[in-house]
């Protein structure tokens, strides 16, 4: 053993839950408890060992394994065994480096320290909770509604939920693309925040895209842009209406969006939502999370960011963003619409994550409304 493995510290979590899912979701969300208690994170991770007797129920090449992991520790994944033993249960045991001290680097005014605080909108909510919340409202949604994945392209992300308003025989369309740090989420989790936009006739589609860091940045915007001219293209076939096509995207799902519509091989976009989303990914860079995307590399990281595109002269744009962000993410929506020449961001009730909710009735649903109908 190296003196570098003998250095590294241990933390020992355990789920009894039956269901796959809620057991990752509680044991390793202890483990990520143990590392925020160490003055660590995810980045900090070396290995992880997972016991459990039903070793196939675990196995991460199952999307809902994956997704759970994900849920928790997004990208960061070290190196996982999984070891088969004959107790009922999962037991997992993470080993992590210890935290070393930071740069006395200041970003846009902030410590690095602050500026990781800045950019974690998971401070303000029980991801934990919200996850299992989002999974349960969105499916049974989804059930309700009949939704199906449609195929917009080859891979195994490629596909949309398409959900249309009762009685309409050529919909308009609202395209809305989910958050998770360009990482985690699902479709899936989301669906429950299209009924007010169904309620007021327009069909909703939600794609998926290929998670960081699997997929780069590039590809997650170029498959955003697939999944707006597949619509445009069967727009026939699905009783849509082509020429009142708009796009809503939130968190990291506003970066897509906004991407998308400076795209030159995407679609006309009639009107764009943008829901605290992430415009410059330049003070990214110097976090963990930036490092693992490569925005590190600063002509990458300005390439990628909607700031430095020219505003989309055909589409009429809308920001907001949640009472309770960061003055950070605010800073970001502020800072687009003045560069496209948008009003300012509407500042909706509840944080990062519970400002969705306004998508099913309140000032945020009516401001979706007056921007797609130009009124």
């Amino acid at each position: 053993m190296s003196a570098s493995e003998t250095d590294l510290l241990e933390i020992t979590a355990q789920s009894v839950e039956n269901d796959p899912v809620e057991a990752l979701r509680d044991a390793l969300s202890d483990v990520l408890a143990g590392l925020v208690a160490a003055g660590c994170g995810p980045h900090h991770l070396r290995e992880m060992i997972w016991e459990t007797d039903r070793p196939e129920a675990f196995h991460l090449s199952r999307h809902e394994v994956e997704l759970a992991y994900r849920e928790v520790f997004a990208g960061f994944r070290p190196p996982i065994r999984l070891t088969p033993k004959s107790e009922a249960g999962l037991i997992i045991r993470a080993r992590h480096a210890a935290a070393q001290p930071l740069p006395e680097t200041l970003v846009d005014g902030y410590s690095l320290r602050e500026l990781g605080r800045q950019y974690s909108p998971r401070l303000q909510a029980d991801m934990k909770a919200l996850f299992r919340q989002w999974s349960r409202d969105g499916e049974a949604f989804r059930t309700r509604h009949g939704a199906a994945d449609l195929a917009y392209g080859p891979g195994r992300f490629e596909t949309l939920d398409l959900y249309r308003p009762a009685g309409a025989k050529r919909a308009p369309v609202f395209v809305f693309i989910h958050g998770g740090y360009w990482q985690a989420s699902d479709k899936v989790q989301h669906a429950q925040f299209s009924q007010g936009l169904l309620d007021a006739g327009y069909a909703v589609a939600m794609p998926n895209y290929g998670l960081a860091p699997d997929m780069p940045l590039e590809g997650s915007i170029a498959q955003s842009v697939a999944a707006l001219n597949f619509l445009v293209r069967e727009a026939d076939a699905l009783g849509l209406d082509p020429t009142r096509l708009h796009i809503s995207g939130h968190s990291a799902g506003g970066h897509l969006a906004a991407m998308a519509l400076c795209a030159l091989d995407a679609p006309p976009v009639a009107s764009a939502l943008l829901l605290s989303g992430l415009y410059d990914l330049n003070p990214l860079g110097h976090l963990p999370l930036g490092r693992l995307l490569g925005l590190d590399d600063a002509a990458r990281a300005t390439r990628l960011s909607p700031i430095a595109q020219p505003r989309p002269e055909a589409t009429r744009t809308a920001f907001a963003v949640g009472e309770g962000e960061s003055d950070a993410f605010k800073a970001q929506s502020a800072a687009l619409a003045a560069k496209w020449q948008a009003p300012a961001p509407l500042i909706c009730p509840g944080h990062h994550f519970s400002m969705l909710e306004g998508l099913n009735g309140g000032a945020l649903l009516d401001l979706a409304l007056r921007t797609a109908e130009g009124s």
